[in-house]
């Protein structure tokens, strides 16, 4: 007699190993990012070391299910693709695993994904199921992750959020026109896009409650999308939707998909995005002020801030002691704590040397000096002294 044994909660983590390698969730993403085939054996794959809003975690990244009903050409769990093997843990089941993770000190932290089955608005419910049997049954109260469906309804989301520190939304391309050579059974505008502002609302209609940060996903490199077009929408969500992030994934192939004979995007286009995004979120940039080429692309051999003080600042430095923040920050190697810095020190004394740069924790100003003056000085000549 055959005799079939079921696998426990903690083997069938295992057997999805890395499934959620290409869906970043913490604050460094380049970190996270494994480019290795998919589809491992070993637990130690499904926890990743995360930066978070609090702190560093360990956290499992888990799916539901990797059994999906969607056919996204990227995707190695899209339907038909028999190369995938298919996994689902029940809400109860998925709950008690990470409970059990978490007891065991092995992660403090949950990221929680999965492929579509029945519809988004019945996957969604199994994410909240697992969401409320964590933090009420278990009484877990650290960092949880969780991916929205698309299209799901008003009362989903406001519960996810509740629920979550921070949801993400995959727009996984910036146009229609993108995402349908991408995913051609997702609608952009009412599936996704709409999510966001959904989201947005939804801290609109609850201003006194703790509710979930938003971020975004794009999928980069594999059907012409071009660095303008992701910066320009990048720069629509952090203005008018607030979103906490947009992270951005370079195209990798996948055997048994309609892209399996695309190349990979180059790793570095999704570092210089990352620079450029940075700029757009904490500097005060606009998307027209970035370095594009005429192609719509950044260039990679130089990172984009450096780009545009070499046009602008190279010939025509700014003046340290009078220099505004917003000027400030056009310099390579001056974030906003090292600007902050500056105007306070201004107060209290000239600055005259690299040398009081470097006292004000401005950890390499040595990236400045092409395109600073200091108490009219051009620093260039003090760093060929040293």
């Amino acid at each position: 007699m055959l005799v079939q044994t079921v696998p426990d909660t903690i083997t069938k983590f295992a057997q999805m190993g890395d499934a959620t390698s290409y869906e970043p969730a913490g604050d460094q993403p380049l970190q996270e990012r494994r480019r290795e085939h998919y589809q491992s054996h070993s637990l130690a794959e499904c926890i990743t070391h995360l930066s978070t809003p609090k702190g560093k975690k360990a956290a499992l990244k888990a799916m539901l299910t990797t059994a999906c009903e969607r056919n996204c050409f990227y995707c190695p769990f899209r339907a038909g693709r028999s190369q995938t093997k298919r996994i689902t843990f029940s809400p109860d089941e998925m709950a008690k695993g990470f409970d059990t993770l978490h007891r065991s000190g092995q992660v403090d932290g949950l990221f929680l994904s999965s492929g579509i089955i029945k519809g988004s608005t019945t996957t969604q419910s199994k994410i909240i199921d697992t969401a409320e049997i964590i933090r009420h049954r278990y009484h877990y109260d650290g960092y949880v992750h969780l991916k929205i469906m698309p299209g799901v309804e008003y009362d989903q989301l406001y519960r996810i959020m509740q629920l979550a520190d921070r949801v993400s939304v995959n727009l996984e391309a910036p146009s229609e026109q993108r995402l349908s050579a991408l995913a051609p059974k997702k609608e952009f505008a009412r599936e996704l896009l709409a999510m966001l502002q959904l989201a947005e609302q939804i801290r609109h209609d609850h201003p006194y409650q703790r509710l979930a940060s938003t971020v975004t996903q794009f999928v980069v490199g594999a059907v012409g999308d071009t660095d303008q077009e992701l910066l320009t929408l990048s720069q629509h969500l952090y203005r008018d939707m607030h979103i906490a992030r947009a992270y951005y994934s370079g195209f990798s192939p996948v055997v048994q998909t309609p892209f399996e004979n695309l190349a990979p995007t180059d790793p570095l286009r999704e570092h210089r995005l990352y620079q450029a995004s940075f700029l757009l979120r904490d500097y005060g940039w606009g998307v027209a002020d970035l370095p594009f080429m005429h192609n719509g692309n950044m260039q990679l051999d130089i990172d984009p801030k450096r780009a545009w003080a070499e046009a602008h600042l190279r010939h025509h430095p700014i003046e340290i002691m009078t220099a505004s923040r917003s000027q400030l920050l056009r310099v390579p190697g001056i974030g906003p704590r090292g600007a902050d810095a500056i105007l306070q020190a201004r107060h209290r004394g000239r600055l005259t040397e690299i040398a009081h740069l470097r006292k004000l924790n401005i950890r390499a100003p040595e990236q400045a000096v092409p395109y600073i003056l200091l108490d009219g000085r051009r620093a260039v000549e003090q760093m060929k002294l040293l």
